[in-house]
């Protein structure tokens, strides 16, 4: 495998999940003054990746809008009730042929950053590895790198989704460590509260 990869990097925003656990669409909440679809979209576009494909599910129609005018990729899974491996499926078959990888990025993480997703690009292209995970002190959560190499056993991974990619090849695999802090979901409304409390409006 080759040490040094240098072309496109596409993102894979996966936004098509359905609140649950929250009660209302958390990708539409105001963190730093912008939707959180939107703010993690743009973050992406910001590390460079290309192109970005944001993954639509529940309430496409307003999530889609809650992006706003940035230059992502729409594309709309209908089975997101079946799960988010689901989702994963139709945003890696949206990658270019020209990219060597993806970023997969969840869109109700606001706290990673473009300069996250840049070092897991950073990464990759200083080693051989076909992995390049993140770490939040001792567990592991998006966003993560996939090679080009691994997009046909995410597309057969059913149920277990990248997990089990990663756990099938950990061979391959590199990690970006972040402090704990960083790892936030908005599941419950004190995780809302406490990410509005670490980011400037």
């Amino acid at each position: 495998m080759p040490s040094h990869r240098d072309g496109r990097v596409a993102g894979v925003v996966l936004a098509a999940g359905s609140s649950s656990r929250l009660g209302r669409n958390k990708l539409l909440l105001d963190i730093g003054g912008e939707p959180v679809v939107r703010r993690v979209a743009r973050g992406a576009l910001e590390a460079g990746l290309s192109p970005v494909v944001v993954v639509l599910g529940f309430e496409a129609g307003r999530v889609s809008e809650a992006l706003g005018a940035i230059e992502v990729e729409r594309a709309v899974n209908p089975d997101y009730a079946r799960g988010i491996h689901r989702s994963l499926e139709v945003g890696i078959r949206r990658v270019p042929a020209d990219c060597d990888a993806a970023v997969v990025l969840l869109a109700d993480m606001p706290l990673v950053t473009a300069a996250m997703s840049a070092a897991l690009v950073a990464r990759f292209r200083a080693g051989p590895e076909a992995i390049v995970v993140s770490r939040y002190g001792e567990v592991q959560a998006p966003p993560t790198l996939y090679s080009r190499a691994l997009f046909p056993a995410l597309l057969a991974s059913g149920e277990g989704g990248g997990r089990s990619v990663v756990r099938d090849h950990g061979d391959r695999v590199a990690a970006v460590v972040w402090p704990a802090g960083r790892l936030a979901d908005l599941d419950r409304a004190e995780d809302v509260d406490r990410v509005r409390s670490l980011v400037p409006d």
